[in-house]
């Protein structure tokens, strides 16, 4: 067996090992808090001894993180096919009809944050946990900047709007998990198109800017 092949098959166990961990996490958060989670436990829920555990991660945070992203990427596996449909009403919708947010991709979005309510709750509740650098860029990749560039926002513009977007989208998202889900989904839908169609539509050619 060759030097890649190896690696192959040590990054397979490594993924397998850590959905363990991940999925041992999740379902010990629908019975307790975070902060009420072991190590202890986590290694017999996912059937692995405690030297595996510190094999992959630091700490209980550090577990946390990778987590949270496990649950991001299995919404992205969701909503793949959406993605497509998104990028191509992108490119042919007129500029009146075209909006940044909408319940059609905005709702499914909420409701597997609410759905996943346990793993966001513990997230957001430690702010180191939330830096996801990798996942802005590709919501900027995916979908900020083909609608920036319909509207024909200058490009030197495109980041800092970027930054005050997610930023603000995060903070509503985050402040409804906190809120316990007061509102429905509609309702938070509802104020973040608000807030965020009206900042887009009046960035147009850098005026005002």
């Amino acid at each position: 067996m060759d030097g890649n092949a190896k690696l192959t098959k040590w990054q397979s166990k490594y993924y397998n090992t850590a959905c363990l961990m991940n999925e041992a996490l999740i379902a010990l958060l629908d019975k307790k808090e975070y902060c009420f989670v072991t190590v202890k436990e986590i290694c017999q829920k996912a059937g692995v001894n405690r030297t595996t555990f510190y094999l992959h991660y630091e700490t209980m945070d550090d577990l946390l993180a990778e987590t949270l992203q496990y649950v991001g990427e299995k919404m992205q596996r969701q909503f793949a096919e959406q993605n497509i449909t998104f990028q191509r009403d992108v490119q042919n919708a007129p500029l009146e009809e075209l909006c940044f947010i909408t319940p059609k991709y905005l709702l499914p979005y909420l409701q597997f944050v609410k759905q996943n309510k346990k793993v966001y709750m513990a997230s957001f509740n430690q702010p180191n946990i939330m830096k996801t650098p990798e996942i802005s860029q590709k919501m900027y990749q995916d979908i900020f900047e083909p609608i920036v560039a319909r509207f024909n926002v200058p490009e030197k513009y495109r980041k800092y709007l970027l930054t005050f977007y997610l930023t603000g989208v995060g903070n509503v998202v985050m402040q409804w998990v906190n809120n316990n889900f007061a509102e429905s989904e509609q309702e938070i839908a509802q104020l973040i198109m608000h807030c965020v169609n009206f900042g887009v539509t009046t960035c147009q050619t850098g005026q005002n800017l």
